[in-house]
């Protein structure tokens, strides 16, 4: 079955088979490897990824479900010249990452979360990520991060 879809801002097309997961192409075939599998299961939020803009886990998706959909991955979000986005310069600057298995589904999460409300609480912020997952942490620098991305913790 042929799937077509813009990630990262470049069109592609694929032929897969029709069970075939987003997060399967997006690694397997697109070769983007910083989308991460964690639990096959959508409890952690590892695949993450922008469908049209909005925040998913793109290991409940199937590749057919995206046709003709805009992909946005962790390795589309800096600027063409390099820049991380400012979420992604906020975990660094805030040390919202330690081992940084979740961290880009953490960066795509929060960058929606952004899109949809661009000056959270903290509280907002927590609810916001409840999907994903970190093991290392304590959440409390991820928070940090996103708020800093904000401005809302400057």
């Amino acid at each position: 079955m042929n799937v077509t879809l813009t990630i990262n801002g470049t069109a592609h097309t694929y032929d897969l088979e029709p069970r075939t997961l987003l997060v399967q192409l997006i690694r397997e075939h697109a070769g983007l490897t910083g989308t991460n599998i964690g639990c096959d299961t959508s409890s952690c939020g590892a695949c993450s990824v922008h469908l049209d803009g909005e925040a998913v886990k793109s290991c409940t998706l199937l590749a057919v479900q995206a046709d003709g959909a805009d992909v946005t991955t962790i390795e589309g979000m800096a600027s063409a010249d390099g820049t991380m986005h400012p979420v992604q310069q906020a975990f660094m600057d805030e040390h919202g990452l330690q081992c940084g298995f979740c961290t880009p589904g953490m960066v795509m999460a929060a960058s929606s979360l952004l899109a949809e409300n661009p000056s959270p609480t903290d509280e907002d912020v927590r609810i916001g990520l409840e999907g994903n997952l970190c093991r290392c942490t304590g959440y409390h620098n991820i928070v940090k991060a996103v708020l800093t991305a904000s401005g809302a913790d400057q």
